[in-house]
């Protein structure tokens, strides 16, 4: 049986500025593929900036195939980087959360939330509050990791591998 996979998010999930072949998608399906499991190309929806309400709006409009088998999600950084709400980030990973689970017909263990990494480290903060921003991404990672285990989603960290 060849499975299905679906990857929601932002610039993270689609890694900007890399080949295609090294993105978090395809070395997933790389690593699942070495494993001697059948995957079809992911399918990705996710840009570069993306906020978690342009990503919503974004779902919104287009037509995704019925079903998928699994899912990831991993969204977030831009809304710590505009320093928009926390409150309604939550609202909002809630909905994307109960969404992707509509995708693989509500079967939450095929759902994988992926924690937000920390842009603080990069150069891009060089001249911003490099510890505020930690602080504020392990802030928004705890909402993630809350409403994924809310909903019995794997959630993992991989926050502390890019710090």
């Amino acid at each position: 049986m060849t499975h299905s996979l679906i990857c929601i998010g932002d610039s993270y999930t689609i890694g900007e500025n890399v080949p295609m072949h090294e993105n978090f998608p395809y070395q997933t399906l790389q690593k699942l593929r070495k494993l001697n499991l059948k995957f079809n190309a992911p399918e990705i929806i996710a840009k570069t900036g993306w906020t978690s309400f342009e990503l919503i709006e974004h779902l919104n409009s287009i037509e995704l195939q019925e079903s998928y088998d699994f899912a990831t999600l991993l969204i977030g950084v831009n809304n710590q980087y505009r320093g928009l709400s926390i409150e309604d980030f939550s609202k909002d990973f809630e909905f994307l959360i109960n969404k992707s689970l509509k995708l693989i017909q509500n079967k939450a263990n095929r759902l994988i939330v992926l924690s937000i990494p920390d842009w603080g480290v990069t150069p891009f903060a060089k001249d911003r509050n490099e510890q505020e921003i930690s602080n504020e991404i392990n802030e928004y990672n705890v909402v993630c990791k809350s409403i994924a285990e809310k909903y019995k989603a794997h959630f993992i960290d991989i926050t502390y591998e890019t710090r």
